[in-house]
């Protein structure tokens, strides 16, 4: 077997019949196992293999994150030929067994004296380098080609992360613009009126919309009471609902009535509104001295009244639709009368409208039921509690709209 494959060798092509039996006297069989190490890289050596059977693969910074694949080397073909010729130097490469291997090693002195009496070898044996360098500089080629893919592929993840970075960035000083906006516009006082106690609660979600509340003083003897939820969310919900505040309480300062009143705002907000942005909202006058509430609802949640007992009321539905949209809309106009103890409450849907883990909406009749039970407590302790209640409901971090409560109460 080794006479045949050694002849069949470019490698050792010069040499006669009988110089090739004697060389292969000389070669000595190495038997490998699949997976086993012959040698690792940064290793000196000073032995040339034949690959007799089986095959061996050839790998570059082996067990390090720049590890390569070189190649395999099969039957008939060669490997280890520098350290041959360059006695001090160690091993480029580590050389492990892909399938069961028979080598075949020749030693550096056994080496030395066939080249003495058959120079050729040397020449095949350069040219055999002359191909291991080639096939070692393609492989550095391609190596180098896929790491500069791999590097174009991670600056463009690194762009598109950046301005990911930056549109967060920016989102968040919207919102943060947003909510200063918002706060801005509530009042910063509840308006002291005999006879009479106010609360007031506003909590605003991640993405604030356009949720408000607002007390005017209209003369000596009624208050303008408003609540209101505009479309949208972000820094456009929070300009509008600030337009809004400012054109209801010039409209409420002429002292027209509610429905009136929402009628200019909405003759207004047509004018320049060009987003399609609306509000509804809810606005009342109150006089204490009658104990009755005239308001007008263009599309928001009814009102609800409480009485000492705590029995809970709510007018009959009447149509309501938002201002901003129609250059004429519906508007539900009513008077309530608010009997000594009694409470009114004025909220926002943000409140019915936020959702439990289970995908189920707080609702109309929990916030009924939790104002019954609490229907006691001072109104700004009643509108605490019951914020509270629906953040407990659903979560702080799952509420998606806006949240505002008014509520107002006449002392027995």
């Amino acid at each position: 077997m080794k006479v045949g494959l050694i002849s069949r060798m470019p490698l050792f092509a010069s040499l006669m019949h009988h110089e090739v039996e004697l060389l292969a006297t000389e070669l000595h069989e190495r038997v490998l196992d699949p997976g086993e190490m012959l040698f690792h890289e940064g290793e000196r050596g000073d032995t040339f293999y034949i690959v007799a059977e089986g095959e061996v693969e050839i790998i570059k910074a082996l067990g390090t994150p720049d590890e390569r694949f070189l190649g395999t080397r099969a039957s008939g073909e060669c490997f280890g030929e520098i350290c041959l010729l360059h006695p001090d130097r160690t091993r480029t490469a580590s050389v492990r067994a892909r399938t069961a291997v028979i080598l075949l090693e020749m030693a550096q002195e056994r080496f030395r004296k066939l080249l003495e009496w058959q120079p050729a070898v040397a020449f095949e044996m350069a040219r055999s380098l002359s191909n291991y360098l080639r096939e070692s500089d393609n492989a550095v080629i391609r190596d180098l080609h896929e790491k500069n893919e791999q590097l174009a592929r991670a600056y463009e993840e690194l762009k598109a992360a950046q301005a990911q970075i930056l549109e967060k960035e920016r989102l968040e000083h919207e919102l943060l613009l947003a909510r200063e906006i918002q706060e801005s516009m509530l009042p910063r006082t509840l308006p002291t009126v005999p006879g009479y106690e106010f609360g007031a609660r506003m909590v605003a979600a991640k993405a604030v919309g356009g949720d408000l509340y607002d007390f005017m003083l209209l003369d000596d003897a009624t208050v303008g009471i408003a609540i209101g939820d505009v479309s949208g969310k972000g820094v456009p919900a929070a300009l509008f609902m600030a337009m809004t505040r400012s054109l209801l309480r010039a409209e409420a300062a002429a002292a027209r009535s509610p429905r009136e009143v929402l009628l200019g705002v909405n003759r207004h907000l047509l004018s320049m509104n060009d987003a399609g942005m609306f509000v509804t909202i809810l606005y009342g006058v109150l006089d204490p001295a009658s104990r009755r509430f005239h308001y007008a609802r263009a599309g928001h949640p009814l009102p609800i009244l409480c009485d000492a007992l705590g029995t809970i009321q709510t007018p009959c539905v009447k149509t309501g639709q938002p201002v901003g949209l129609l250059s004429e809309p519906e508007l539900d106009q009513q008077f309530l009368e608010i009997p000594a103890g009694s409470t009114l409450i004025l909220h926002t849907d943000g409140m019915t409208d936020a959702g439990s883990d289970a995908g189920e909406l707080f609702g109309g009749s929990r916030l009924h039921r939790e104002i019954g039970l609490h229907f006691r407590l001072p109104p700004q302790a009643l509108c605490d509690q019951l914020i509270k209640v629906v953040l407990d409901y659903s979560g702080e971090s799952r509420v998606q709209d806006d949240m505002a409560l008014v509520a107002l109460r006449a002392a027995l």
